[in-house]
């Protein structure tokens, strides 16, 4: 009985521990309802855990933005049909993000149609 009460005990001191994973995966700062199509020239790509980003310029009206997106973990990608290497620096794609409601130059992944014509994800 002394034991099980310490193990309660330990587990409600932890608990709140918890709360930041859950918060971390959150998609509030991204618009959900709008979808926004990026001209880009990928600058880097990150294959890494938790998320997956694409680093990316975007020419808009003579001026390079540098866009961040965010992307699911590499295990979900891969089930969509993505690889280590399917971006490279260099690759000019075309981006569907749901962008940041900050209005800051970011979003996250909705779907990709590369150079070659071939599409994953979500694209319009």
């Amino acid at each position: 009985m002394k034991s099980a009460r310490k193990l309660l005990a330990v587990a409600m001191l932890l608990a709140p521990l918890a709360i930041p994973a859950t918060a971390h995966h959150s998609y509030a700062m991204f618009d959900q309802t709008k979808t926004v199509v990026l001209e880009a020239e990928v600058t880097r790509f990150k294959w890494q855990n938790p998320h997956a980003f694409i680093e990316a310029n975007v020419n808009a009206n003579g001026q390079t933005e540098k866009w961040a997106i965010e992307m699911t973990s590499p295990n979900n990608l891969t089930q969509e049909g993505w690889k280590r290497t399917t971006l490279k620096p260099g690759d000019k794609v075309r981006l569907y993000v749901h962008p940041l409601r900050s209005g800051a130059k970011g979003g996250s992944y909705a779907g990709v149609r590369l150079a070659d014509g071939s599409t994953l994800g979500q694209v319009g």
